[in-house]
């Protein structure tokens, strides 16, 4: 019969546990710990974390809170003009193009073509001179 460590037909089936020690030294955090640590005389510093065990994101605290609540005027994007809407619309119907030709032709989305139309876009310069190229007149300032 073969022998060796391998094939012994002793087994341990002990269980084994693992149990989590606390922390020692200075990351010691029980109260008693702290206490035998007071009474020995050695040094213990202990302090208090800025909003520990709270909910709150340290980003909360805004400094200019108060100038935001007393602040009552209502900020609005710039959008294009009636002016504007009106004449890309005339002159994309010029050209016999629908929104979504004329949004393939500038290499953009149909909704940004609509938007525009609409007059709920805000003006970009780079899309205004796309249009301008595509459509083949000026278009009036966007404002």
């Amino acid at each position: 019969m073969p022998s060796g460590p391998s094939l012994q037909t002793q087994q341990d089936w002990a269980p084994v546990v693992f149990q989590k020690s606390g922390p020692k030294g200075k990351a010691s955090k029980s109260a008693s710990e702290v206490n035998a640590a007071r009474r020995t005389g050695a040094a213990v510093d202990t302090d208090k974390k800025f909003n520990a065990g709270g909910n709150k994101s340290a980003h909360s605290v805004v400094p200019n809170s108060k100038k935001l609540d007393e602040n009552t005027e209502t900020f609005k994007h710039d959008t294009v003009s009636h002016d504007f809407k009106m004449a890309l619309q005339q002159a994309r119907l010029a050209k016999k193009m629908s929104q979504a030709a004329l949004a393939t032709a500038i290499n953009e989305k149909q909704s940004v073509i609509n938007e525009y139309e609409a007059g709920k876009a805000i003006p970009n310069g780079a899309i205004i001179n796309k249009l301008n190229r595509a459509l083949g007149v000026r278009l009036p300032k966007a404002k």
